[in-house]
């Protein structure tokens, strides 16, 4: 180790450079190994990182696998019961209007004539006699505003049945609703 040393020591920047750090004999060297390995430098400090990117793409599978695996409930729709109604197609012809008006009690008027009840025969044999043969007559129906529909309804179908093509429901402006 001598003559390394001597042999090191003929170059004056690696003498002064090893006797700086302490050394006259020579560079350190490393210590031996006894099975572990020494790790002498400083470890830097990270800081912790959490990894965004893989974080969103976990959530975003989540949520499509709840959307599509959950069940739809149908607790706030309305059931409602919607009346029945047939209706045969006619041919047009031209003539006087017909008013056909239902009561807030569901009972009805051709033209101004109360009927003696309210069966859709009733209403049948005083359209057939009102209107005669023509089919193609204009049909206003009015209707009171606290009718049940299953009324408005039944005086529809009884018009469609007989082949009544134009029927208008008449209503009353904002202004006029409460005047008699």
């Amino acid at each position: 180790m001598a003559s390394w040393c001597r042999w090191r020591s003929t170059r004056s920047a690696w003498r002064t450079r090893w006797k700086r750090r302490g050394c006259a004999n020579g560079p350190p060297r490393p210590p031996r190994r006894s099975g572990h390995a020494v790790n002498l430098k400083p470890r830097r400090h990270e800081e912790p990182e959490i990894n965004v990117v893989s974080l969103i793409d976990v959530v975003l599978l989540l949520v499509v696998f709840f959307i599509l695996s959950s069940r739809f409930s149908d607790e706030g729709r309305l059931r409602v019961h919607l009346p029945h109604a047939s209706a045969v197609p006619a041919e047009k012809v031209s003539g006087e209007p017909l008013v056909v008006s239902v009561t807030q009690q569901g009972g009805y008027l051709v033209n101004g004539h109360e009927l003696i009840n309210s069966s859709p025969e009733t209403l049948r044999a005083a359209l057939l006699k009102e209107a005669g043969t023509n089919r193609g007559i204009r049909v206003t129906m009015r209707a009171d505003a606290r009718a049940t529909h299953q009324s408005v309804i039944t005086a529809m179908d009884v018009l469609g049945r007989l082949g009544f093509s134009e029927v208008n429901i008449a209503t009353v402006k904002e202004e006029t609703a409460g005047k008699p």
